[in-house]
């Protein structure tokens, strides 16, 4: 029988993080809950978790900060649970690093397809691919390097998993709903103009020269081509 999935809930709101914690633990979920966000980031440092749930509007360190300051030592699936429903809020998010995004007020069902989707994406991430390689383009994905022509990239983490997608799936056109589903984990309709502008930012990062890699297969979604 497997060890319960460990869950890092970082909510400071009682009733909120009460209701989610009776829920997970009811699935079997392993939850440690802490309420603010300077707590969080020590629990996240220093014990092992599967996922982190973790409010935006945090005392001491908002969410989007601890998301930011975890990507520096750690690529842990990250939910981000928040009451404001700004797309400009969720492109923040997501540019901090964070797997997925919940608006509250939500449905425990939702939120568990969730944790479901980010432990899925990150096991067959890590368990099958090791190394991926287009054209003068190579992607370790243990060290979580991109190099062009033995040049590391920087990247965001969202730029990274959004450009490992797209390699896996090379010469094979990608609509912007299965990227969003993919990359992002969301299993309901929102703005699909997130994978036009996360695109944007990956093509300008690549060289003058490798930036049609990325073709756009216009009313469909993208494809790289070998």
């Amino acid at each position: 029988m497997r060890t319960p999935y460990r869950v890092l809930l970082v909510e400071d709101e009682k009733n909120i993080a009460r209701f989610i914690e009776l829920e997970l633990r009811h699935e079997d979920f392993d939850v440690v809950h802490h309420i603010s966000g300077r707590e969080g980031l020590k629990a996240a440092k220093n014990q092992n978790f599967d996922v982190v749930l973790l409010d935006v509007m945090l005392p001491e360190l908002n969410g989007i900060e601890v998301c930011r300051r975890i990507r520096l030592f750690s690529q842990l699936p990250i939910i981000l649970i928040t009451a404001r429903d700004a797309i400009v809020d969720r492109v923040a998010g997501l540019d901090a690093g964070a797997d997925d995004y919940i608006v509250k007020p939500f449905a425990i069902e939702e939120l568990l397809a969730r944790i479901r989707s980010v432990l899925r994406r990150t096991n067959r991430l890590n368990d099958v691919i090791t190394r991926l390689e287009f054209k003068d383009i190579t992607i370790d994905t243990d060290a979580h390097l991109v190099e062009i022509n033995n040049k590391a990239l920087e990247l965001t983490k969202t730029e990274y998993d959004l450009l490992v997608f797209l390699i896996q799936h090379k010469n094979h056109v990608v609509t912007r709903n299965l990227i969003l589903e993919s990359v992002w984990g969301y299993l309901v309709d929102i703005e699909t103009n997130v994978v036009d502008v996360y695109i944007r930012h990956l093509r300008s990062k690549l060289p003058r020269e490798s930036a049609n890699y990325i073709e756009t297969v216009r009313g469909v979604g993208y494809v790289m081509r070998q």
